[in-house]
């Protein structure tokens, strides 16, 4: 996520009754997220586009202090689209590192691809033709359209849902699965001007982030919590369905992760042998080996070798 240049705000009205929904909202989020701001790279003009998209794909599910390093080395390495796209997937998928959910190293090798033959090198700026690319889905197409090019865009992700919940429907969570009301809502939120919108995606993103957050949030320093309709209501507690939670330890996305690690490692075919030693339970081990070459990540060969993939 990056943050547009700050643009004058649009004007004023003297009828509250005229005042778009949102409106309430948008100053005292953007003067807060003017002031503090994290500085990441991505939100820098010279990350570009390119730079943005990286981002998008890296920072699904992973925390910030996660994706910095290997953002760094990833456009220190590929520093457009073509850099990428003259490489294997499987450089993509080692370069991925530990950052977890490794597929998405595959869309975004995909993604660069379609940019390289579809537009030039250049990551495009119309909506449509970024939800057109491999990849790419209604989330990320509005977080580049938004963040790097300043257009008007509902940009949706958790710590967004989680503040528009508390901020406008007075509930302290957001449905397990982004919903059409929720969509609708965002739309009507959105500020008019598509620059102050795409800054307020940004603000909106990052109160969720650092002030909104899931547990332990911090009301004190929230820039709306007067107008919070989940404090005025005493904050109740969630009623809805049971809140996911994420575990790793002895799932099959562990022994995918063993899997992969080793084949990162190795800049030739690994034996069946070698794959065998990282994970104890033979069926759990297969399984997962069999997930990882049904998802493209793993390319088995003959002899019982396996290899990331080439093509």
């Amino acid at each position: 996520m990056t943050a547009p240049t700050k643009p004058p705000y649009g004007g004023t009205t003297d009828s509250a009754s005229e005042r778009a929904p949102g409106e309430p909202l948008h100053s005292p989020v953007i003067d807060w997220f003017d002031e503090h701001a994290r500085d990441l790279p991505w939100r820098r003009p010279e990350a570009g586009a390119w730079g943005v998209m990286i981002s998008e794909f890296m920072l699904q599910q992973t925390p910030v202090s996660r994706v910095l390093p290997v953002y760094e080395q990833w456009l220190g390495r590929w520093p457009r689209p073509a850099d990428l796209a003259a490489e294997s997937p499987g450089e993509a998928v080692r370069a991925w590192g530990r950052l977890g959910y490794p597929r998405r190293a595959l869309r975004l090798h995909g993604a660069a691809v379609a940019i390289t033959e579809r537009h030039g090198g250049d990551v495009p700026a119309d909506h449509a033709q970024l939800l057109a690319l491999p990849g790419i889905g209604e989330y990320t197409a509005a977080a580049v359209a938004s963040f790097a090019y300043g257009q008007r865009h509902a940009v949706l992700d958790t710590n967004v849902r989680r503040v528009f919940a508390r901020a406008v429907t007075g509930t302290q969570y957001p449905p397990n699965a982004t919903t059409a009301a929720e969509r609708r809502l965002a739309r009507t939120l959105l500020p008019e001007d598509p620059s102050t919108a795409a800054r307020w995606a940004a603000a909106s993103m990052e109160l969720g982030a650092l002030v909104c957050t899931a547990k332990n949030e911090s009301c004190h320093r929230c820039p709306i919590a007067a107008q919070c309709a989940w404090r005025q209501a005493g904050k109740p507690a969630h009623d809805g369905p049971p809140r996911r939670g994420q575990t790793y330890a002895g799932t099959d996305r562990q022994v995918r992760g063993r899997l992969l690690a080793v084949l990162r490692e190795a800049h030739q075919p690994v034996p069946q042998t070698a794959l065998d030693r990282v994970w104890h339970e033979p069926v759990q081990r297969a399984r997962a080996l069999d997930g990882l070459v049904a998802d493209g990540l793993v390319e088995p060969m003959q002899g019982g070798l396996y290899r990331l993939p080439l093509t």
